[in-house]
């Protein structure tokens, strides 16, 4: 199992110096998601083969490793033009994975939760013109259901990767995303079994607790386009992390655990240091039976 770091927090801190912060956290890994110098989000990749070959002699010298590159594109989007826009980007993200070294990519389904069966046919079209790069460059795709996306049931997320039907396409389950997933944290993971590979660790408020008035939108008509959640420290929210912890164990998972707290910059290294010991300690209570 490999604990990583989202390091979105500290995407300030310059590429080359990354891997020795995240060391310094007790880190061996990191999950690159989206940076403005390396893969924005929703736009054309930005690094060159300077930058690649930079960051991958930082890596070595602080004995940090990349475990999975994220990025976030319109692969789903409607919108033609956005759609094909998206997959030229992929194909520029996959070849820079691929330099770096790492042989996984994690993504979301995206698309439009209003316009979920045009976003589905979109996310097929993008499929048919990536997943033989996949395949052919030896790398795995994850991919995870989030808030708005054209999918965003865990047990519909889960049939929906299943159906790719591919032996390098398998699940994530985000935590902070639980509760717009329908809550069932047990039920999901033991639905998706060993397609599930990937974890984002991170704290999130039930949106749909007190009769569903826990967050209210105005005007209330913009309420079907709107999705509220956090990526908080664990224990400042209600997902059940025993449950969690305990459901990977029954399923035997063995993948990748990636913190993904988001709400405190202010503290973003206390925030890293304090939730890689609360993922030990919940892998020491329930993995070492």
């Amino acid at each position: 199992m490999k604990i990583a770091l989202d390091p979105f927090m500290l995407r300030h801190v310059p590429l080359t110096e990354l891997p020795g912060v995240v060391a310094e956290l007790g880190y061996e890994y990191i999950e690159l998601s989206p940076r403005e110098d390396f893969i924005p989000f929703y736009l054309h990749p930005r690094a060159d083969k300077a930058a690649v070959r930079a960051f991958r002699k930082a890596l070595d010298a602080a004995g940090v490793q990349v475990s999975s590159v994220l990025p976030v594109y319109e692969w789903s989007c409607p919108d033609e033009e956005n759609r094909q826009a998206a997959v030229r980007y992929w194909k520029r993200a996959i070849e820079l994975t691929v330099e770096l070294g790492c042989p996984v990519m994690n993504s979301e389904f995206n698309g439009r939760a209003v316009a979920s069966s045009e976003s589905e046919r979109q996310f097929w079209r993008s499929l048919e013109e990536l997943l033989p790069i996949f395949e052919r460059e030896g790398l795995e795709l994850r991919l995870e259901p989030h808030p708005y996306d054209f999918v965003e049931d865990g047990h519909a997320a889960v049939d929906l990767v299943r159906a790719i039907d591919a032996e390098f396409v398998s699940f994530v389950y985000c935590a902070p995303h639980t509760f717009h997933q329908g809550g069932d944290i047990a039920g999901i993971m033991r639905r998706a079994g060993s397609l599930l590979t990937h974890v984002h660790v991170a704290d999130s408020f039930d949106h749909r607790a007190s009769s569903g008035n826990r967050y209210i939108v105005n005007p209330p008509s913009l309420a079907d386009q709107i999705r509220v959640h956090q990526h908080l420290d664990i224990g400042q929210g209600e997902v059940d992390w025993d449950l969690t912890f305990q459901s990977l164990a029954e399923i035997g998972f063995d993948g990748i655990l990636t913190v993904c707290v988001f709400a405190w910059e202010e503290r973003a290294r206390e925030s890293a240091v304090y939730n890689r010991e609360q993922v030990e300690q919940y892998i020491a209570k329930y993995f070492a039976k």
